[in-house]
């Protein structure tokens, strides 16, 4: 099934490749949508595709790259986007 999850992620997560790696493993798995840092320095995800994928992303996300050190991982699922993204992004 197709779904959309919001991922903010916690820690230090800026400045250490992680929405390089982020867009990375989203590509591996098929996934589509955007990475970006966020003014209180987390980093904000939005992910779309298959249910398993979107899984698989998630547990990655709570480790994140080998520099960054993640301490929370807080996930909103959706199951009818107001948008579809045909790739993954940094912004």
């Amino acid at each position: 099934m197709f779904k959309e999850a919001h991922l903010k992620i916690f820690g230090r997560v800026q400045g250490v490749f992680y929405r390089a790696e982020a867009q990375e493993k989203a590509q591996q798995l098929g996934l589509k949508g955007w990475a970006k840092n966020a003014a209180d320095s987390t980093v904000e995800v939005l992910i779309q595709g298959a249910e398993a994928s979107l899984q698989e992303f998630i547990v990655w996300s709570k480790k994140g790259p080998e520099m960054a050190h993640v301490t929370e991982v807080k996930v909103d699922f959706t199951t009818l986007p107001a948008k579809l993204y045909d790739e993954f992004r940094i912004f």
